[in-house]
């Protein structure tokens, strides 16, 4: 498996397989413009579009530093169990360091097992404190 970042547009487009969304074009340019945003795609011999992608934004506060906020993990049905999202997460962690990052963080549904599992084998740890409060502006 190989893992690089994207860093085109159409890179982009060549995942939106992966997407819960059609991807926007002018949204990728912006994503992959602002400063302390990621989007790693990891790619299996031979298959010509990525497999699995994450994406991650550094977060900054004045009292406490910058953290990485894993905004999005997604592997291909076949390619899942196999340590892709596993590969990404720790890329995505070491990213974070080389950046000066403290930690990562990232929310999770409660039933969503395979995603808490990745996370898990990647070496995060829930801390089981938070309740998700959202804001909807469309």
């Amino acid at each position: 498996m190989e893992i690089r970042r994207a860093t085109t547009a159409a890179e982009v487009a060549s995942a939106e397989h992966l997407f819960d969304h059609p991807v926007r074009p002018e949204w990728a340019e912006r994503f992959l413009a602002a400063a302390g945003h990621h989007l790693l795609l990891a790619y299996e011999d031979g298959q010509p579009s990525p497999v699995g992608f994450v994406s991650g934004v550094e977060t900054i506060h004045p009292d406490k530093g910058t953290e990485m906020f894993l905004y999005e993990l997604a592997v291909a049905e076949p390619y899942r169990r196999r340590g892709t999202g596993r590969a990404l997460v720790r890329r995505l962690a070491a990213l974070g360091r080389e950046r000066g990052c403290y930690g990562m963080w990232v929310l999770v549904d409660t039933g969503n097992d395979v995603a808490l599992a990745a996370y898990r084998s990647a070496g995060g740890k829930g801390d089981g404190t938070c309740t998700v409060v959202t804001w909807d502006f469309t």
